[in-house]
């Protein structure tokens, strides 16, 4: 498949089987995020996959613990793939997926973050590769900002100076592949 073809086929997915993803899948998931872009070729940023369906179960219900609704901005996801911004009663941020990938930037580094998020993408589409769906969650600081947390952090050889960035949810799609959404317009402009 094409790039830009695979790029515009690909959804985020938040309703998954409990059917795992096999762990040479995951694998090659971690390493397409390890060869994202990343600032000057520094390659700082770390990512942990979790292989674990009751962890991952965990993980989620922490990753909501301090959901914060009041600084949403009227979002609507989906109907058909609802998020936690569409329904209160979703109590996992992971939405059943049984793997998940937790990648890590070092602290105070200006450009943690977009390293951070070129990693998921280059994983999300490497799943989407290897016909697995997936979704980019944030929220990771808070996941891991309480005791339970900081001891799993520890407990996983994580770095103190590293902190948790950005979620990649991964599993099969249960029910109907998300349809694409209309692109909207005057998102683009180029200038000669």
């Amino acid at each position: 498949m094409e790039l830009l073809e695979a790029i515009r086929a690909r959804r985020s997915v938040r309703k998954y089987t409990d059917k795992q993803i096999p762990r040479e899948h995951l694998e090659k998931i971690i390493e397409a995020g390890t060869y994202a872009p990343n600032a000057g070729g520094g390659q700082r940023s770390m990512i942990i996959g979790i292989h674990n369906a009751d962890m991952v179960e965990k993980l989620g219900r922490m990753n909501m613990a301090k959901f914060d609704r009041s600084r949403l901005i009227g979002s609507y996801v989906s109907k058909e793939q609802p998020s936690v911004i569409d329904d209160s009663s979703i109590k996992s941020g992971f939405y059943g997926a049984p793997s998940l990938c937790i990648v890590f930037a070092q602290k105070n580094f200006m450009f943690g973050i977009p390293d951070a998020f070129c990693c998921a993408q280059a994983m999300i589409m490497e799943a989407f590769d290897l016909g697995i769906s997936s979704c980019i969650v944030s929220r990771a600081e808070e996941t891991f900002d309480n005791e339970t947390g900081a001891a799993l952090l520890k407990e996983w050889g994580v770095p103190e100076n590293y902190i948790a960035r950005c979620f990649v949810t991964l599993g099969y799609c249960d029910g109907e592949y998300p349809k694409p959404k209309p692109r909207k317009a005057h998102r683009s402009i180029i200038i000669e």
